[in-house]
């Protein structure tokens, strides 16, 4: 189900989404996940000494889609898909099927695809090496 067409409002003039920021525990394990099992290509990447980090700017389908931070050792976030905050980050996906037997073939556990009974599109579950929720979504 799409939402109703409605008329603009005034505001910020939000153009849409332009990436979501994750912090890793281990930048190395996070980084192979994210480009090698995921494919996201790397835009750029940044040792930053002024705060002993690094930045990791990644992309999918020409886009700009994920920033991956590493300062070191940060407390965990509750693991719940229900806890307060980002649920999940979503990956549209031709078809979820081959998505997902690709990222299993990884060694990375994934689960039974569903439907989502209000589009009707499928999708599926999966984790990155720190726990983050990540949807496959077949666009």
């Amino acid at each position: 189900m799409s939402p109703s067409p409605r008329k603009a409002r005034s505001g910020p003039g939000l153009l849409g989404f332009h990436h979501a920021a994750v912090i890793c525990s281990d930048y190395e394990r996070s980084k192979r996940f994210y480009v090698e099992t995921l494919g996201l290509d790397v835009l750029a990447e940044a040792r930053r000494p002024e705060s002993g980090s690094w930045k990791l700017d990644l992309g999918a389908g020409g886009r700009y889609v994920v920033e991956l931070f590493w300062f070191g050792d940060r407390p965990p976030r509750p693991d719940r898909p229900e806890a307060l905050g980002l649920r999940h980050l979503a990956f549209a996906v031709a078809d979820v099927d081959a998505s997902a037997a690709a990222v299993a073939t990884r060694g990375v556990a994934v689960e039974p695809v569903r439907v989502d009974p209000g589009t009707g599109k499928r999708f599926t579950f999966l984790k990155d090496p720190d726990g983050l929720p990540l949807e496959l979504y077949e666009a």
